[in-house]
């Protein structure tokens, strides 16, 4: 990608605020619109939102965006929207069992109420914020419950731990997910409440440690890191699926559920790592190294190191690697028929082509994290990492990507869901899926813009948002 080195925050204010009042628009649309009955909304056909996935992962993106924009607009009738409906109908995400999604539906619900009563945006209430304290350590710990363990190995990319793990997929115990790095966090704030998870004969999970542990195995399987004689080991690269045989917990194999192969980069998983270690380095640096070796057993510099290594080479490999010149990626590096999109790196993405799809909701959730790695790095350091992701969010925050008609229900234009599976809508007169949206693609696109919407005022009372307390 070209990198845009004039850009400042100040400049992407307005089109942040826009965003934000075109959300609160749809939010509203959704709400009235949507029959609980039929599930969750998960991406828009014909600019209307449907249901369909492999489980209940979008709700909190939903009633998340409503909260975002009320708190952005002033309007707090949508505030308010989003926590009744929070506490209407999440509660079963809280306590599900099945998913590794926690820290999707459930930070970005009760988590958001949460940072409203602290910021004073909501008035402080005793009951209330015990309620979302209580929901978000239950969900943690639930969360925490899917957890297989792993051999160590004598990696400078684990940290030389003595232990490692993962928390697995809904696939099952043999499968990690490069998704899980963004959801992972919500068992650092559950471990900030002092909660525990509980085992038989009362023994006590530490859940800084499973996060940790966590992040440790997937730079290990998940990461390429260019250190092997391997041909696909380009460092930055992810892939999707990490498979372990569960006899012994060792590894066997990568795979793709939702890319096109264990060894070309699925941009929207290659973000996911991106956002969930450079958000993870943030919350360590709020750890004191006594309290995280007394938590993880763990030194906390060579664990940062790791992260550190692991936010960088893929950032590194976003804009390197896998982007049109603009910063938005194709669906996947690999994708079968993208060579025949004409010198597709040299010239901005093209959503309307006829070969492959583009995923803008790839590109809203990487610039969040090259802004936040630009931030935890530093002026001089970070600097090429900021301007990246405002790069990135000032072609996001325009047309063809930005949705600005009311008769469509989406926000950001050009997200897709599962091209392997071909789920996405495919309008007539093309070849490719283009111009809907999904309510991941446009949570992360409101949540880039809050983001940058704090960064742009500097002076404004409210502090850098960050998924812990």
């Amino acid at each position: 990608m070209k990198i845009n080195t004039a850009l400042a925050f100040a400049n992407l204010l307005k089109p942040a605020q826009r965003i934000a009042s075109l959300a609160a628009q749809k939010a509203r649309a959704i709400d009235r619109s949507w029959n609980p009955t039929h599930g969750t909304p998960v991406f828009t056909v014909k600019g209307r939102y449907t249901s369909r996935g492999w489980t209940e992962w979008t709700q909190g993106f939903q009633y998340g965006c409503a909260i975002l924009a009320g708190e952005m607009t002033g309007d707090n009738k949508l505030i308010d929207l989003g926590r009744r409906r929070t506490v209407e109908r999440m509660l079963p995400h809280v306590t599900h069992t099945g998913v590794h999604d926690h820290g999707f539906n459930n930070l970005s619900t009760y988590g958001n109420l949460l940072r409203l009563l602290s910021e004073g945006t909501l008035r402080d209430n005793e009951w209330e914020r015990r309620t979302y304290e209580n929901a978000l350590a239950c969900s943690g710990a639930v969360q925490a419950t899917r957890w297989s363990g792993a051999p160590p190995v004598d990696s400078k990319h684990t940290a030389h731990s003595p232990a490692l793990g993962y928390v697995y997929s809904f696939n099952g115990p043999h499968s990690l997910f490069v998704d899980t790095m963004r959801t992972v966090r919500i068992l650092g704030v559950a471990w900030q409440f002092g909660h525990v998870l509980m085992h038989e004969n009362d023994k006590k999970a530490n859940l800084l440690k499973r996060s940790v542990l966590h992040g440790l195995t997937t730079s290990q399987y998940v990461l390429f890191h260019g250190d092997t004689p391997h041909t696909y080991d380009i460092p930055g690269r992810t892939a999707h699926e990490a498979v372990f045989n569960r006899n012994d917990g060792a590894f066997r194999c990568r795979s793709s559920q939702q890319g096109y192969s264990p060894f070309s980069t699925w941009t929207r998983g290659l973000a996911w790592a991106m956002l969930g270690y450079s958000e993870e380095l943030e919350f360590f640096k709020t750890i004191s190294t006594t309290d995280f070796k007394s938590a993880t057993g763990l030194d906390k510099a060579n664990v940062v190191k790791v992260y550190e290594r692991c936010a960088i080479e893929t950032c590194d490999h976003y804009i390197d690697g896998v982007t049109a010149l603009d910063g938005i990626p194709y669906w996947d590096d690999g994708a079968p028929n993208l060579h025949k999109v004409s010198d597709w790196p040299n010239k901005p993405a093209d959503p309307f082509n006829n070969y492959e799809p583009v995923d803008s909701s790839a590109a809203a959730i990487a610039a969040q994290g090259l802004i936040r790695l630009g931030q935890y790095l530093g002026k001089s350091r970070g600097k090429r990492y900021t301007q990246a992701g405002l790069t990135v969010a000032n072609t996001l925050f325009d047309v063809p990507y930005l949705s600005t008609s009311p008769r469509h229900q989406g926000l950001l234009l050009h997200s897709v869901y599962h091209r392997p599976n071909n789920w996405d809508y495919i309008p007539p007169g093309h070849k490719v899926p283009c111009g809907e949206s999904s309510l991941w693609g446009d949570y992360h696109a409101i949540e880039l813009a809050h983001l940058l919407e704090r960064l742009a005022s500097p002076g404004h009372k409210s502090p850098y948002p960050t998924f812990f307390i």
